[in-house]
């Protein structure tokens, strides 16, 4: 492993200095896979539900060596290639692409295959994920019914109390609030519908 250098600064601390392999590392570049479409959704349901960037996705699906190992020793190309796919490009940092070449040379596995896998690792998440959006539409539900008997009441209070009324007027922030709430959750629910397309 390579040794860091450090670096004292001028308040007397050793930090280590990045190296300019770590920093190549990091450069994005532009790879291209023959994926299956479920694998494509499956990326771009993760990303755009959980606010992931897609380079971080497979940053993270690939740079775990260990799992990409597990995954490599059980690949049968025959198997993979008898699959549906299609070409997507993607942006990946060099590292990534660097492991994921190292992986398929190593193991004789496909690189297209292991990307494949490596994404189907996610779809664990995708059901919890989809479970919690079918309960945060049942609360969105719930909390608009509340919104709308809020609203019956804060017109009753205005009508029998006047809008000078401490009562009217806490009412009326509290429905301020709650309004806010709402639209921001509903953003958040249709957003989410993304998931419920897999």
């Amino acid at each position: 492993m390579e040794k860091k250098e450090k670096q004292r600064v001028e308040w007397g601390t050793e930090l280590s200095l990045p190296s300019s392999a770590d920093l190549r590392g990091r450069q994005s570049v532009r790879a291209t896979f023959k994926l299956t479409e479920m694998a494509i959704n499956a990326v771009n349901i993760v990303s755009t539900h959980l606010g992931i960037k897609q380079k971080s996705l497979f940053d993270h699906l690939i740079d775990d060596t260990q799992s990409l190992h597990v995954i490599a020793k059980e690949v049968r190309s025959d198997v993979f290639n008898e699959l549906e796919r299609v070409q997507k490009t993607y942006v990946i940092s060099r590292k990534t692409l660097s492991c994921l070449g190292e992986a398929s040379k190593k193991f004789a596995a496909p690189r297209d295959a292991l990307v494949e896998y490596s994404i189907q690792r996610l779809l664990p998440i995708i059901r919890e994920e989809r479970e919690k959006h079918r309960k945060r539409k049942e609360i969105l539900s719930e909390l608009t019914e509340y919104l709308e008997q809020g609203e019956e009441m804060l017109k009753k209070s205005r009508k029998l109390l006047g809008e000078e009324d401490p009562v009217y007027n806490n009412l009326e922030n509290a429905m301020t609030v709650t309004r806010n709430v709402q639209k921001n959750i509903k953003s958040f629910v249709e957003r989410g519908a993304i998931i419920e397309e897999f």
